[in-house]
């Protein structure tokens, strides 16, 4: 679980904070409104907030959804735009370099506050999946030493060059 926590936590930080700055830019460049990010992240805040009251409704603790904290770093996007005087380059550079430095930070202070992410973890199980839908364990290592296997690597590794010096030999 906790190797699924950190993964969780890494592919959700690359995603939202992509989410955030693309968003934001894209609707500040167009509108040429400073102040839009901040209002994008309070939106998305309420919808999670709507979803988690969801959960909850259904019987789930209050932490089984953690809101993700999104405004202080929209905040910090804004201001960015603000400071670069519409300069859409250094927003996006600096403004989401600022986000993508920001948004972990406030978000594993977030998920430091869940009570007990373990106990979470065996008490809601995820669901089991209908045998269709079973993923397959991957074979590694069993066609290790295989000489199908080791041609069809050499192959994939040599054609390249090998493309590429038929290439070259076809323009003469």
């Amino acid at each position: 679980y906790t190797d699924w926590a950190w993964t969780s936590f890494v592919v959700f930080s690359i995603s939202q904070s992509t989410m955030l700055v693309v968003g934001a830019i894209y609707y500040m460049l167009f509108t040429g409104v400073p102040g839009t990010a901040t209002y994008y992240a309070t939106i998305m805040t309420i919808y999670t907030w709507v979803a988690k009251g969801a959960w909850f409704a259904l019987g789930y603790p209050y932490d089984f959804i953690v809101t993700p904290v999104w405004i202080p770093s929209a905040m910090l996007l804004d201001l960015t735009y603000w400071a670069t005087r519409r300069n859409k380059h250094a927003a996006i550079i600096i403004g989401g370099t600022l986000v993508g430095l920001s948004l972990p930070i406030f978000n594993m202070i977030n998920l430091l506050l869940v009570k007990d992410p373990l106990e979470m973890a065996f008490k809601y199980p995820r669901p089991t999946l209908p045998p269709y839908m079973t993923p397959i364990e991957p074979q590694v290592g069993k066609f290790y030493n295989s000489p199908v296997a080791l041609g069809s690597g050499a192959g994939a590794v040599l054609s390249v060059p090998i493309a590429a010096l038929g290439a070259k030999l076809n323009t003469w």
